[in-house]
């Protein structure tokens, strides 16, 4: 709006005239020029914009502008616009998880002086949960893709133009899981939407991780669950027990803990792990015949030998990377049926349950089974509403053809980013934690390497230049675990953008009830994180902090 310069520059003459006068007064005038500034907003005639107006932070308390807005046909989205005087002069795009559906806030961030957008994705998760908006409604599979992310993008950037009467002098993107998936999106599709892009645990194979997670249930489900993870401890029927876990892990740690030099209960290195399942379990086999929660069954041991090595076809085409070694702790939280989740776990009742009904086919199979715990229930495939039940899929179908068109929308594959990081001169940061067991990073450091040999010709040193890839020891999806996993993932790369310094590592840390117990650096990929401390302390907590690690 043309009058909206006028009022900054009010705004700007009141505090310098009106010094003298009580501070109160100033503020409630400043306060009034700033609201009619905001709400102003819901008259822009080339944006659909339903809400505007001025509301406090929650992060420190703050007024902000805060914007809603819808873009045709379904994808609403919002803006959080700090007030003129509090603005940092960037603009930041904030990512999503899972399969969104909802508004996210980044309050944090707010407080930092950036100006701030997030959409639903193009669906509402509150009457479509889960993958289900995707049913027969090719609009809303395009607009998750790869569309909503681009549009807000543009409307962002629209309302910061119009709001501070500039453009934003930088302009960031940052998220993780499927924000990872949405970076990498932008990266290969809209290279020229930000200057920078950090991602974490990126979902960018997206029809490959999915399709990993339904065959690793099946495996899990199969055969009435001969090979589950879980044990009946006491006879009642109930898989009660998951100590089975917990052998597995630490005979896991015995082969590979201690490998970067350092004996603290994490795998710092799990591709270079070479625990053998068959050898390193053959003491630990059940006769014949018996189980328990301190033996494994010929049955169980395929389980964990089919984890670790991946889905893969008839054919013997990989799907998709095994679970990483060091990464056992996680895996009853997303695939092993127990008692502890109601034979329900997170993966299945969340994700896997459901997408090869609605995301995977180019044309739908079915709705989901009343209960997708239930694996021998049969689908009722005839009618006007067929169902399809996860348990059923084939594996086969991967390399079929039959999801190429749903590959085309979601996945964000393509290693050549030469329009972004050479082209527009991005700058990228891709983070991984190699526990996370829902996302592999073994997929996230292959892209990595193919886009070294398809951008950079090969070259790492010029790949580092423009993107770089850090590995998390111990630490699950996005945060999490037993690793140092915390730290912040938006200032190494504004630091790069605008200043120039590529970060070497990155310092990350781990804490217990508020008190930082593991702290080191994440060391820039291929490089690793090796101890060089006190020998005689290597298993001192009180020596695990940065400076005890050199990356080589």
């Amino acid at each position: 709006m043309k009058f909206l310069p006028r009022l900054f520059a009010l705004s700007s003459f009141l505090s310098l005239t009106m010094a003298s006068l009580a501070p109160t007064a100033v503020q409630a005038q400043v306060t009034a020029i700033d609201a009619q500034s905001c709400d102003a907003l819901r008259e822009l005639r080339n944006l659909t914009i339903t809400r505007a107006g001025i509301r406090e932070n929650s992060s420190d308390g703050s007024s902000y502008c805060y914007v809603r807005g819808i873009i045709s046909p379904a994808i609403h989205f919002h803006a959080q616009l700090p007030l003129p005087q509090n603005w940092n002069g960037r603009y930041l795009m904030w990512g999503d998880g899972g399969k969104d559906g909802d508004l996210d806030y980044a309050d944090h961030r707010v407080a930092e002086g950036y100006a701030v957008t997030n959409s639903n994705l193009g669906h509402d998760n509150g009457v479509e949960p889960g993958a289900s908006f995707g049913f027969n409604n090719r609009q809303a599979e395009i607009d998750f893709g790869y569309r909503a992310v681009h549009l807000t993008v543009q409307a962002g950037k629209l309302l910061v133009n119009t709001y501070y009467d500039q453009a934003p002098a930088y302009s960031y993107f940052e998220g993780c899981s499927q924000g990872g998936r949405q970076g990498f999106m932008s990266a290969q599709r809209f290279p020229n939407d930000f200057d920078g892009i950090v991602a974490g645990a990126p979902a960018f194979n997206y029809q490959g991780l999915n399709a990993a997670g339904t065959w690793n249930l099946q495996r899990m489900f199969r055969d009435n669950l001969v090979g589950n993870l879980a044990v009946d401890s006491n006879g009642d029927g109930s898989y009660d027990s998951l100590n089975l876990i917990d052998v597995l892990h630490e005979r896991v740690l015995q082969k590979c803990d201690a490998n970067d030099g350092l004996r603290d209960g994490l795998v710092s290195d799990p591709l270079s792990c070479n625990f053998n399942p068959d050898n390193d379990l053959s003491d630990l086999m059940c006769p014949a015949g018996s189980s328990s929660d301190s033996c494994f069954t010929s049955a169980q041991l395929q389980t964990i030998k089919d984890l670790y090595n991946g889905p893969r076809d008839d054919a013997g085409r990989q799907v998709y990377p095994g679970k990483m070694f060091g990464s056992e702790l996680r895996w009853p939280g997303y695939y092993v049926p127990s008692a502890r989740n109601n034979m329900g776990p997170s993966k299945l009742m969340g994700v896997a349950g459901d997408h090869m009904n609605y995301l995977f086919y180019d044309q739908d199979p079915g709705v989901t089974v009343p209960d997708v715990r239930d694996i021998n229930y049969q689908a009722r495939t005839d009618g006007v509403m067929p169902e399809f039940h996860w348990f059923d899929w084939d594996i086969n179908d991967f390399f079929s053809g039959k999801g190429d068109v749903m590959k085309a929308i979601t996945d964000a594959n393509d290693p050549d980013l030469t329009r972004f990081l050479v082209d527009a001169d991005g700058k990228m940061i891709i983070y991984h934690g190699l526990v996370d067991t829902l996302i592999v990073a073994t997929d996230t450091i292959n892209y990595y390497n193919e886009m070294v040999d398809s951008t950079f010709a090969g070259s790492m040193a010029a790949a580092q230049d423009k993107a770089r890839l850090y590995l998390a020891p111990g630490m699950g999806h996005c945060a999490g675990g037993n690793g140092p996993n915390s730290w912040d993932k938006l200032a190494p790369l504004v630091d790069w953008v605008e200043n120039g310094n590529a970060p070497q590592s990155i310092v990350a840390t781990h804490s217990t009830d508020g008190e930082v117990d593991n702290e080191r650096p994440l060391c820039t990929y291929p490089e690793q994180a090796s101890y060089v401390g006190p020998s005689s302390g290597a298993t001192d907590p009180q020596n695990w902090v940065a400076e005890n690690f050199v990356c080589r």
